[in-house]
């Protein structure tokens, strides 16, 4: 009778450790978008807001910037991709540009939130390419080019 009482203890054991070890595999691979929210002007108007927001991802979007992100992040790396080309192009997929709100000291005023999908595991280098391409934004600004500083 100890026999069986102890092989069942081990086999609940054994399947216990299983479950958590697939609830924290689970946790890890759940979505996990990661933003830099950039203020406006509480005055501009949700038009503006949403064509500067547009304005800045065809800007993100371009071959150019991709690729200098992808290479200065070693995406190729992270994501085990087989080129810069592709974290390019995987850079693309996730990145997003989306009109939002920011909660301030002052209260909530819009922003534009510049950011990457990715998942819990991959936070940490998502948040490392969301600070990147808010640095290529900053750079937009400071040449005036394409976008007027309101």
């Amino acid at each position: 009778m100890k026999k069986w009482i102890i092989s069942g203890l081990v086999v609940a054991a054994l399947i216990l450790g299983g479950g958590v070890f697939a609830f924290k595999a689970y946790k890890q691979s759940r979505p996990s978008p990661i933003w830099v929210p950039l203020t406006l002007n509480p005055d501009l108007p949700p038009d503006k807001q949403d064509e500067m927001a547009k304005q800045l991802k065809t800007k993100l979007l371009e071959r150019v910037y991709l690729l200098k992100a992808s290479k200065d992040l070693n995406l190729k790396t992270e994501w085990n991709l087989e080129s810069d080309d592709k974290g390019a192009d995987e850079l693309a997929k996730r990145m997003f540009v989306k009109v939002g709100t920011y909660d301030s000291p002052e209260g909530n005023v819009p922003s534009i939130n510049i950011g990457v999908s990715g998942m819990v595991k991959e936070r940490d280098l998502s948040g490392k390419i969301a600070t990147h391409l808010a640095r290529y934004v900053f750079e937009f600004i400071k040449r005036k080019t394409p976008l007027e500083s309101q």
